[in-house]
C-alpha cells in the first residue's frame, strides 16, 4: 500500500476497526475511508455497491460484523448468520466488481472446532463440530474465509483472511452480561473496590489457560500482513503467551486496586482447559507482538475509568 492509497476500514467504530485506523494513521496513511452504520448499511446490497462505485477504495479491511455474547448468539442465530453473511457477500462482491487491489477479512476464534487439539493450527478449520451456542456466527465467518479463497482461486484476487486470538484493549465492550473475560473481570473488581467488598467471586477453578492479544498489536499485525502476506490460507494472529485465569484475575485486581480476595466457585464450569492459537506461521514472517499483558490491562482500565467519567457527565 502507498501512503496515499484509498483504504476503506469497514467497522471502524468497533474495537478492531478503530485500532486499525489508529495504526494506519500512526504509519502515515491519511486517505482512510470510514462510514458509520447509519451512513452505510453493509447488509444492503444496493447501498454497498453504490458506496464502492463512488469511493473506489484500493484496499479494504473487513472488520465489520454483527457481534454479541453467548446469550445473544444462542438466542438470535438467524440474525447472526444472515447479517454477517450479507455483509461479507456485499463487501467482497463489491470489492471484486470495483477492482479492489487487496482485501483482508477478519475471522473469529469460534471458527475452529470446539474440541480441536491445542495449540490450534490453521489446518484444524472444519475438522470437527463447532460450539453449538455460536455456531451460526462461526459458520458465517467460515463462509467469509471460503469466499475469499474462492475468489482468489477463480479470479486471481488478493483476498486474505486472518484469525485473531482473544482481543482486549481500547474500545472493548463493557457489558456486565455480554463482555469477554477481561472487561467482565474489570467491571467486577471495579465495582467491588467502590463498594469495599471483601472478595470477588469468579467461576471455576482459575486453572484454564488462555491467550490474549492487545488490540493495537492485532492492528499492527493486520497492516504488516496486508503489506507482506499473499497466501489464500488463513493465518492466526496471537501473542504466543498463555496465562491462567487465576493469574489474569490477580493482574486485573492489582491494576484496578481492589484490596480484597479472589474466590473461585469450583462448582461452576471452567470451560475448555486450554485454548491457544498456534502462531508459528505468523512468527515465521518476522512479526511479533509488543504489548505486555499487565501494561495492556492498565491501558484498558484507564480507558474504562475515563468512559465511566464521560458517561456520568452526559
Amino acid at each position: 500500500m502507498e501512503k496515499n492509497s484509498r483504504i476503506y476500514v469497514a467497522g471502524h467504530t468497533g474495537m478492531v476497526g478503530s485500532a486499525i485506523v489508529r495504526c494506519l494513521q500512526q504509519n502515515g496513511y491519511e486517505n482512510i475511508i470510514r462510514r458509520t452504520h447509519k451512513e452505510l448499511d453493509l447488509t444492503n446490497q444496493a447501498e454497498c455497491e453504490k458506496f464502492f462505485e463512488e469511493e473506489k477504495p484500493e484496499y479494504v479491511f473487513l472488520a465489520a460484523a454483527k457481534v454479541g455474547g453467548i446469550h445473544a448468539n444462542d438466542t438470535y442465530p438467524a440474525d447472526f448468520i444472515m447479517e454477517n453473511m450479507l455483509i461479507e457477500c456485499n463487501v467482497i462482491r463489491s470489492a471484486f466488481k470495483n477492482k479492489v487491489k487487496k482485501l483482508m477479512f477478519l475471522g473469529s476464534a469460534c471458527i475452529y472446532p470446539k474440541l480441536c487439539p491445542q495449540p490450534i493450527k490453521e489446518e484444524y478449520l472444519l475438522t470437527g463440530p463447532l460450539e453449538p451456542t455460536n455456531e451460526a456466527y462461526a459458520l458465517a465467518k467460515i463462509s467469509g474465509i471460503k469466499m475469499c479463497q474462492s475468489y482468489n482461486k477463480q479470479y486471481g484476487t488478493r483476498y486474505i483472511s486472518v484469525m485473531p486470538a482473544n482481543l482486549y484493549g481500547i474500545n472493548d465492550r463493557f457489558d456486565e452480561y455480554n463482555s469477554h473475560v477481561i472487561p467482565s473481570m474489570m467491571i467486577k473488581f471495579h465495582k467491588a473496590k467502590l463498594e469495599n467488598r471483601p472478595f470477588v467471586e469468579l467461576w471455576g477453578t482459575g486453572k484454564p489457560l488462555r491467550e490474549f492479544l492487545y488490540v493495537d498489536d492485532m492492528a499492527e499485525a493486520c497492516l504488516y500482513l496486508m503489506q507482506n502476506y499473499e497466501s489464500s490460507e488463513l493465518i492466526n494472529i496471537g501473542s504466543g503467551r498463555e496465562i491462567s485465569i487465576r493469574e489474569l484475575a490477580e493482574i486485573i485486581r492489582d491494576v484496578v486496586g481492589f484490596q480484597g480476595e479472589i474466590v473461585f466457585d469450583t462448582t461452576k464450569p471452567d470451560g475448555t482447559p486450554r485454548r491457544v492459537l498456534d502462531n508459528s506461521k505468523i512468527s515465521a514472517t518476522g512479526w511479533k507482538p509488543k504489548m505486555d499483558i499487565r501494561e495492556g490491562i492498565k491501558r484498558e482500565y484507564e480507558y474504562y475509568v475515563n468512559m465511566l467519567k464521560n458517561n456520568s457527565q452526559v
